[in-house]
């Protein structure tokens, strides 16, 4: 069995503990994809004290060396790729055209923020004196944490380090313990690209033992984390008042289907908001808001879409839909189905499946509750599996208002051809990100992402050109003569 290890100080090493964790595949636990160390707080702190003692060289390193790095990173993800997208369907459980994608999302994201970093500087200020030049600088915090879940489990931390890095500060990378590997292999393609000694350091092991070393160490300057809300509060919550936080969260995401949707259009962004991904993504539809005029009509082709859905192996041709990441996601998603169960009416779906094909795996039908109501749990508190719960609403502005009666405010989408509700939705939603007849999942590269109310700090957003911000600090200059 293949042991990997910790890249500290541009070293590959083993924890300090001598203690290792296993990485297995949750289409088939049997099969075990190989042993990561389970770091300690020492061994925290040699990777930051390793990132503070490169920042001040990796600060003054050529931006075009940077980019260099970057693209060079994004090469060795593309060559790769099919290597890398299999071991993150073994891994995570995704399906093997969607691990591909994000491998390849993961490389475009570098050589992205390649580019952008490039142009990203101050400005210069008009003054009275004319003899006095003003303009404004950007320079880098210092040493960044970056904190990952498993879900995308390689894209989200290419969003992250990549505009770190490019904007001149050094990274310690802690991804989640049930994604490892593919997360190895990003730390990896850094290596391979040639990265400084110190510049970027990865390492393995549970939050519990080396959480708070990375976020309470005075020598962090930043952290970006993307997680739960629970777990993002806690850690905004303890950072010093001079460490910046960047916590994207849980969500609750609405979809609002009006009398005029397309039926079919609305069950397929279903589908691919709440079901694909086997509901595991924090944009993902979770609350189906919809007009008396459509719902019978939806409800019914819904249910026919799932039952002609292939759950299995996302190595499985035909696969739509791959098992949950793990016991704890299976057993937390199936008892929100029992909860769901005694609140509501159960409509279809929701079984462990079990059997031929099944044993082994983490695998649940998708589930569809109506006659959910604002109050019950299944409509509040986020589930991260395939569970849909269908609220009844009068019209739009009764969708509106419980679409907003939440906690959350990461994604919603509005499913209608009625311009005067497609102009209003984007100004009475509230969500970081908002779609018109297109699914609540899903963000471009070049543009900003990020929640409202407890989705996220509601600092600095991620991703896009305005994903540099959060990694910079302004300083105004003022020269006189």
């Amino acid at each position: 069995m293949t042991q990997y290890f910790n890249y500290i100080d541009a070293q590959w090493t083993k924890a300090s503990s001598g203690n290792v964790f296993e990485s297995r595949n949750p289409a088939n636990y049997e099969e075990l994809l190989g042993q990561f160390q389970a770091s300690t707080e020492a061994d925290a702190r040699d990777a930051l004290e390793a990132a503070h003692r490169a920042f001040p060289m990796w600060k003054k390193t050529p931006m075009g060396q940077r980019a260099k790095i970057l693209n060079a990173a994004a090469d060795y993800l593309e060559k790769n790729v099919d290597q890398f997208a299999e071991e993150l369907t073994r891994e995570e459980g995704k399906l093997l055209s969607n691990s591909k994608m994000e491998i390849m999302r993961s490389a475009q994201t570098f050589r992205f923020y390649a580019v952008e970093g490039t142009t990203f500087t101050g400005e210069t200020y008009p003054c009275d004196d004319p003899g006095m030049l003003v303009y404004s600088q950007r320079e880098p915090l210092g040493v960044v944490s970056v904190i990952t879940p498993w879900n995308f489990p390689i894209s989200i931390p290419a969003r992250k380090i990549a505009p770190a890095l490019i904007t001149g500060n050094t990274v310690v990378f802690k991804p989640s313990s049930d994604t490892p590997l593919i997360a190895l292999r990003l730390a990896e393609a850094l290596h391979h690209a040639g990265v400084p000694k110190g510049v970027f350091n990865f390492i393995t092991g549970s939050a519990s033992d080396i959480g708070a070393e990375l976020t309470t160490n005075e020598v962090v300057r930043a952290i970006t984390f993307t997680g739960s809300t629970r777990a993002g509060e806690r850690i905004h919550q303890a950072a010093s008042l001079t460490t910046r936080t960047q916590m994207e969260l849980g969500g609750k995401n609405p979809m609002i289907v009006l009398d005029d949707a397309d039926i079919d259009t609305a069950v397929d962004l279903t589908v691919q908001g709440g079901f694909a991904l086997t509901g595991q993504a924090c944009t993902g539809t979770s609350r189906v808001l919809i007009t008396a005029g459509a719902k019978e009509r939806y409800l019914d082709a819904l249910v026919q879409r799932i039952k002609s859905i292939k759950i299995g192996n996302g190595m499985g041709a035909g696969v739509e839909i791959g098992p949950l990441a793990n016991q704890r996601q299976l057993d937390s998603v199936l008892n929100y189905i029992d909860i769901g169960k005694t609140e509501a009416t159960h409509v279809y779906g929701g079984e462990h499946l079990t059997g031929p094909g099944f044993d082994g795996g983490y695998y649940v039908q998708p589930a569809v509750f109506t006659d959910v109501t604002q109050q019950m749990r299944i409509a509040r508190e986020e589930i991260f599996g395939p569970v849909i719960a269908v609220i009844d609403v009068e019209d739009y502005d009764d969708a509106i208002a419980k679409a907003n009666d939440t906690e959350f405010g990461l994604s919603a989408a509005l499913i209608t051809n009625d311009i005067r509700y497609i102009q209003r939705f984007p100004l009475e939603i509230e969500a970081g990100t908002v779609k018109v007849n297109r699914t609540t999942t899903g963000n471009l590269v070049n543009a900003p992402f990020g929640g409202l109310k407890r989705s996220s700090t509601s600092t600095f957003r991620e991703s896009g050109r305005a994903g540099l911000d959060f990694y910079t600090q302004i300083k105004t200059v003022y020269i006189g003569r």
